[in-house]
């Protein structure tokens, strides 16, 4: 197997260059996940009825629920499957994706299984009334009990594949999806196509999700012979070292999406209590705010095997100046995005409804998080770096740090003050404080990784 392109990818390219090779796929790949996003939102609120819009929101946190497995068998294998390639010790890259992939596709079917079979206090609890409950739950039987298993394996496959340095494939699978649900949207969404509503959105999904599954398949039967990515049951095994190796990373990385989920459940439901209208305003509000994100997101993911790679090879003036040349270019880039935000807030809320009174809503929601990109942004970069070289205890920390210490707190504590607009301010109490937790632990990690390059195996 010729590997010696992505050797020099991980060793010797020059890091803005290395960092763009495989930052810039995941990016593209991350903003083309949330126009796919988007478009549910834009393509739905054409029809003018804040009730399937709201569905699409009411349900936003099942389908977050899915990367809970997506990182538990994504992140964790990636990372155990880039270390390894740094040890130089191609078996356990092999026996990690296989277990990656298996474990990721029997969670899939147990997700839809569980859906189906507690659907409807599954509806209640993420918040969904009389008038929500049917266009919810149509969203959910596309998305969720028919699509589980395609939504988790594109997605998880994308990760075997970007952990080897094919940042370009693993993002041109997962785009050849959302470009297909975009496509898909308007006829299955809109009077003149099928007329489905909320369900139409989530039946697109579900087929474009398909098409991303087929595309790494195709994608891995053709290099079958020049990837370390392996698929076959025969190399699915159980070994301590490949079932621990993946939780140690993946586990802490699934608790923290069932956080995020956690945390947008309540936000929800607090939305909730004072009518359909905050309620589509608030999803369309975070919708938007959640472009950035995926920038930042699709960063820290991108130089994940950059950063696993020098770890374990014990190159850890590589893997700082990577980390501080990918810091720099973010926290420039969510500075002005975070002012056009703050100055543009009611155009951009009006692109999706005409709706005054969301309009007002939304606009002075997405102000409010606005504020919290910056800080935001050096967090998930952080996390990022932790995923990178197996230290699973620091991730969960910041997990349980940023939603049970500090955000769900902080919505009780900010609606009590500030009812229904102070919601909105949640992320910046809990980003400002995780941030400069975040630089203090990274700079810490470093101080002692120079100072003794062995603690890196005990970290």
């Amino acid at each position: 197997m010729k590997d010696t392109t992505k050797t020099s990818l991980f060793e010797t390219m020059p890091i803005p260059r290395a960092v763009a090779s495989l930052s810039i796929p995941t990016v593209l790949s991350s903003l083309v996940m949330v126009l796919y996003s988007l478009a549910d939102t834009y393509f739905v609120g054409m029809l003018g009825d804040a009730v399937q819009n709201a569905a699409v929101t009411l349900a936003a946190p099942v389908l977050l629920a899915f990367n809970a497995v997506n990182n538990l068998f994504g992140v964790g294998s990636s990372s155990m499957m880039s270390r390894a390639l740094g040890r130089k010790d191609p078996d356990t890259v092999r026996r990690s994706s296989a277990f990656g992939f298996y474990c990721a596709l029997l969670s899939g079917i147990l997700f839809s299984l569980l859906v189906a079979v507690f659907r409807l206090p599954l509806l209640k609890l993420l918040g969904a009334d009389a008038s929500t409950m049917d266009a919810t739950g149509g969203y959910l039987f596309w998305t969720t009990i028919l699509g589980a298993v395609p939504a988790i394996l594109n997605v998880v496959m994308a990760y075997l594949v970007r952990s080897e340095g094919a940042s370009l494939h693993a993002s041109l699978g997962t785009m050849s999806g959302c470009l297909c649900n975009i496509l898909l949207d308007p006829f299955f969404i809109l009077p003149w196509g099928l007329d489905m509503g909320a369900a139409g959105a989530g039946c697109a999904t579900f087929l474009s999700n398909a098409l991303a599954c087929c595309y790494f398949f195709i994608l891995l039967f053709c290099k079958r012979r020049k990837t370390y990515v392996c698929i076959s049951p025969k190399l699915f095994c159980l070994k301590r070292n490949i079932v621990t190796g993946v939780c140690a990373v993946g586990i802490p990385a699934a608790i923290q999406n069932l956080l995020n989920v956690t945390g947008m459940t309540v936000l929800n439901n607090f939305t909730a209590a004072y009518g359909t209208q905050p309620v589509a305003a608030m999803g369309i509000a975070y919708k938007v705010f959640m472009i950035p994100l995926q920038v930042t997101f699709g960063i820290s993911q991108g130089i994940m095997p950059l950063i696993s790679y020098n770890f374990a090879s014990g190159n850890i003036k590589r893997m700082k100046k990577a980390l501080f040349f990918t810091t720099g270019v973010s926290v420039c880039f969510m500075a002005l995005v975070s002012l056009s935000y703050f100055l543009g807030a009611g155009g951009l809320i009006s692109l999706f409804m005409k709706d005054s009174a969301i309009i007002d809503y939304g606009s002075s929601f997405l102000r409010a998080m606005s504020l919290a990109l910056v800080f935001q942004c050096v967090d998930f970069i952080a996390v990022g770096v932790f995923q990178a070289c197996g230290m699973g205890k620091k991730s969960l920390v910041f997990a349980v740090l940023r939603k049970i210490v500090l955000e769900i707190p902080a919505l009780f504590l900010l609606n009590l003050l500030f009812p229904l607009y102070g919601l909105a301010y949640s992320h910046l109490a809990a980003e400002s404080i995780l941030a400069c937790a975040a630089v203090i632990v990274l700079f810490r990690l470093f101080r002692s990784l120079e100072r003794d390059p062995l603690s890196r195996e005990n970290s």
